[in-house]
């Protein structure tokens, strides 16, 4: 089967390692992008193509590009969303979309472990005494572990279920607030499903993993915001759209939450001027959650499995179908 891989050939590396270039090669008869993403270079590196990978660089797919792989069976997105890249007419032709929600997802959740547990060992605030003449001592009576705590999943997603699935691993109760997952599923997963008013108000960690919708716009304002415990920890790696930063600076300086970890921000990058930077209990990260350096290869690793999978007459496990596309990003 011929496999194109569509992404620009300067960022190819960024993703795909020698080793799964090779796995590709050995999958069927491959080939890559050797130019950029103008559509003269996307319709000469896609023709004839059966499966095609698309990639962060490449633009939208042009009925042009379609039409130079008439027997195209299927796409494969290394990237986040699929939206930017796949036109109707994919769905039209019924060419089978797959993403990389897994594979990035993963490093997401991981990310928002490491908050969890710093946030609860009051590891930043220490570390900044530490660092500025504090007592050797003081601040330790705000540690906790993870342990009898309550924590609150928004979404159960693949970083979501990942970051569940972390959390398997400590004696903590796990609330998971996501419409679309039945309490069956949440069973299975190892969570309960809450109403998001009762995830608020009893969840001492929470966890975003939404998203960003017009449904979930704001999510965090001031009237959900008292909703949380006073010394609760809110960690957002997923988009800064669901918080309403004016809101949030609000209510951290009238003296609540333990700690604010944002990863990501309404506008990005964050301003030099913002007031979130002036508030030490705001950790701020600028939008790394799922870019490790060395993390990006599994994107590509992952692509293989999915094509592996297909060939053996397996469903991938990360397809995408049309319906599904209004509540993803």
């Amino acid at each position: 089967m011929k496999i194109n891989l569509l992404q620009p050939s300067q960022r190819r590396t960024d993703l795909f390692s020698e080793k799964t270039l090779r796995k590709l090669a050995l999958l069927g008869d491959f080939t890559a992008n050797e130019g950029g993403a103008d559509d003269c270079d996307i319709i000469k590196a896609i023709e004839g193509a059966e499966i095609a990978i698309t990639a962060w660089g490449n633009n939208m797919l042009t009925k042009e590009a379609l039409d130079a792989a008439p027997d195209l069976k299927m796409i494969i997105h290394a990237g986040g969303s699929v939206k930017p890249i796949m036109c109707e007419e994919v769905w039209e032709r019924g060419i089978r979309v797959v993403g990389s929600q897994k594979a990035i997802g993963m490093g997401v959740a991981e990310t928002a472990l490491g908050l969890t547990v710093s946030a609860s060992k009051n590891i930043f605030a220490l570390n900044d005494g530490l660092h500025n003449g504090v007592k050797w001592a003081e601040g330790k009576e705000n540690i906790r572990e993870l342990y009898e705590l309550t924590v609150g999943v928004i979404s159960g997603g693949w970083v979501g279920r990942h970051y569940i699935k972390l959390l398997s691993n400590f004696d903590v109760d796990i609330l998971l607030y996501d419409p679309f997952v039945t309490e069956e599923a949440c069973e299975r997963m190892g969570c309960r499903k809450a109403d998001l008013e009762t995830l608020l108000s009893s969840s001492d960690i929470i966890s975003v993993h939404a998203p960003s919708l017009p449904e979930t716009y704001h999510m965090f304002n001031a009237d959900t915001l008292k909703l949380m415990k006073k010394d609760a920890v809110l960690i957002n790696t997923s988009r800064g759209s669901l918080i309403d930063e004016d809101a949030l600076y609000d209510h951290m300086t009238a003296g609540n939450l333990k700690y604010a970890c944002l990863d990501v921000f309404e506008k990005e990058p964050l301003s030099l001027d913002s007031k979130l930077r002036t508030v030490p209990n705001i950790i701020l990260t600028p939008h790394l959650a799922g870019l490790s350096q060395n993390g990006r290869r599994r994107i590509g690793a992952h692509v293989a499995e999915e094509i592996e999978r297909y060939l053996n007459g397996e469903d991938p496990l990360c397809e995408i179908k049309y319906e599904m596309l209004s509540r993803m990003a």
